[in-house]
């Protein structure tokens, strides 16, 4: 069948490992030096892994593959112990896999999974029935985050909408100008010797910035020229690079400001900028800025 799952680039992978204990599932190792996709089966394809690797190696493609079996990641990851086990049914429900997440909490409840606190070591109990802790246990997902896809995590900023209304009352609120000074924005479609971006200041932002930042175009847009991307979730991202370096060498730009998500899959972003001020060989000011997903500008910094 045809489906999305991870690729590893092994000329970038300098086998450090740290996806290894993102991936819950157990689908990557390292052998030889180098992280592998060790089955197809255990690899569900949602990218939990990507934030977690410096190099960029790592990126969702969609091919055709074994099809993903819960059952045989259970069978992977309940001797792993109770936490391992909690960390991948937040994961699925975070990605709104509840068809898989069924699957797996009907397998803790077919093998008499024990997910007590208590519980050393996760294993079968013949004839003992010692899942009432599964309720418990579930439970922790409404608040525990043990999963390694922070920007996947659901959260709800509304506030009372008596605080909406005073707030309202107090402040005469007028519809702010865009600040967007060209079309397209997206990196793929962008020509990078444009009008636009000659000797200009480029501000290049992850997708998902100017939904979480309420004043984004006054803060970061005014007076730039923009390119968005999404380091996790494009495909190509090598293009994104070569278009990077002929914005520096070719529309010699005067400064690149990379503002980011606070998630840890952002931090791709800041990497094909530095990897393409590296290729071009021409110092430019690259700036660096980093946005809670409630909004807040958390770092702002010269790199």
């Amino acid at each position: 069948m045809r489906r999305k799952i991870i690729q590893i680039d092994e000329e970038k992978c300098n086998g450090c490992g740290l996806c290894i204990p993102n991936c819950h599932e157990g689908a990557l190792r390292v052998i030889d030096g180098k992280a592998r996709l060790v089955s197809d089966l255990f690899c569900d394809g949602l990218g939990a892994c990507i934030g977690h690797c410096p190099e960029g190696a790592i990126e969702i493609i969609e091919r055709e593959a074994e099809a993903y079996n819960e059952t045989h990641v259970m069978e992977q990851i309940v001797p792993k112990g109770r936490n391992t086990v909690l960390a991948h049914l937040e994961h699925l429900r975070d990605h709104k896999e509840f068809d898989l997440l069924k699957e797996a909490i009907a397998y803790i409840k077919e093998y008499d999974i024990d997910l007590s606190p208590e519980a050393s070591s996760l294993h079968t109990i013949s004839g003992a029935v010692v899942f009432p802790n599964l309720h418990e246990a579930l439970k922790e997902l409404k608040t525990g985050s043990n999963c390694g896809c922070a920007g996947s995590k659901p959260l709800d900023f509304r506030i009372d909408i008596n605080q909406v209304q005073a707030s309202v009352e107090e402040t005469s609120i007028q519809a702010a100008p865009s600040q967007l000074r060209q079309w397209p924005v997206q990196l793929h479609l962008l020509n990078p010797q444009a009008s636009y971006f000659k000797n200009a200041d480029i501000l290049l932002a992850a997708d998902c910035v100017a939904f979480a930042m309420g004043d984004f175009h006054n803060s970061f847009l005014k007076g730039k020229s923009l390119a968005i991307a999404c380091p996790k979730l494009d495909s190509n991202k090598e293009s994104y690079v070569e278009k990077l370096t002929s914005m520096i060498t070719d529309a010699t730009i005067n400064s690149l400001t990379v503002v980011m998500m606070e998630v840890p899959c952002c931090g791709g972003l800041l990497q094909m900028a530095n990897l393409a001020v590296q290729q071009a060989g021409r110092k430019i000011p690259v700036k660096k800025v980093i946005i809670g997903i409630q909004g807040e500008v958390l770092k702002e910094e010269w790199v």
